[in-house]
């Protein structure tokens, strides 16, 4: 049998607020394990309370979440693709970040720490910061990757 000739579709599942991600990891470990013809699991952070598994058929991601925590249920149906597309797309990690964004450090170093957006980079894919939290103000340069916006602060 071809890849081309298995037919999939793609199932939502009901999970805990806020346990997406680790039901994701946990379902893609336990599939691994048992050999299950599982083809994707995807957690968007948009979308709270669902995860999306790929597979041939409905009674495959029944016997996946079965007795697994924070899973609900499977949503009756399958969801069409084009509904998922725009959580697939790739975006440019520097994009929505510009001068004078706060963010937060989330790798290196300086992880954990709050800083200032000082220059954008965007053909590196780079970012100058200064750290807030720093005695004296020393601009870093760290990719794109190594922070997030912080949303909600006011300055």
């Amino acid at each position: 049998m071809s890849e081309r000739s298995i037919r999939t579709s793609l199932y939502a599942v009901k999970v805990t607020n806020g346990q997406e991600r680790t039901v994701a990891l946990m379902l893609a470990d336990k599939a691994k394990v048992e050999s299950s013809p599982i083809q994707a699991i995807l957690a968007p952070a948009e979308l709270r309370g669902y995860i999306i598994i790929e597979a041939q058929t409905p009674h495959i991601v029944d016997e996946l979440i079965r007795g697994m925590r924070h899973t609900r249920e499977r949503v009756q149906g399958t969801i069409s693709p084009d509904e998922v597309d725009h959580y697939i797309e790739t975006k440019p990690v520097v994009e929505g970040l510009e001068e004078g964004t706060l963010v937060e450090v989330i790798a290196g170093p300086f992880k954990g720490m709050q800083a200032r957006v000082v220059r954008v980079e965007s053909s590196k894919e780079e970012v100058t910061i200064e750290i807030l939290e720093a005695a004296f103000t020393l601009p870093i340069t760290v990719h794109a990757d190594y922070v997030r916006e912080l949303k909600g602060v006011e300055e």
